[in-house]
């Protein structure tokens, strides 16, 4: 099953919070399809910004939830 990771990242208004200055400017560096592809571009980005002690970035995994089925044709 393919595990799919977000990584993403931008300037906190406090480095001991999760809460970012800019939301418009969050920088989504991509969607990788496992975890070592997704480390490594969350270091990558994470060494380029080293010396901003506000800059963070975040590996997440994504979650598949199945979506409610769609009405089929003809229902209702």
């Amino acid at each position: 099953m393919q595990r799919l990771h977000l990584v993403y990242g931008g300037e906190l208004t406090d480095p001991a919070q999760p809460e970012f200055r800019a939301v418009e400017d969050i920088h989504v560096v991509g969607i990788f399809p496992d975890y070592d592809s997704a480390y490594d571009a969350w270091k990558e980005w994470a060494m380029k910004t080293v010396d901003n002690a506000h800059m963070r970035y975040f590996l997440v995994p994504l979650r598949h939830e199945e979506s409610p089925a769609a009405p089929k044709e003809g229902a209702g």
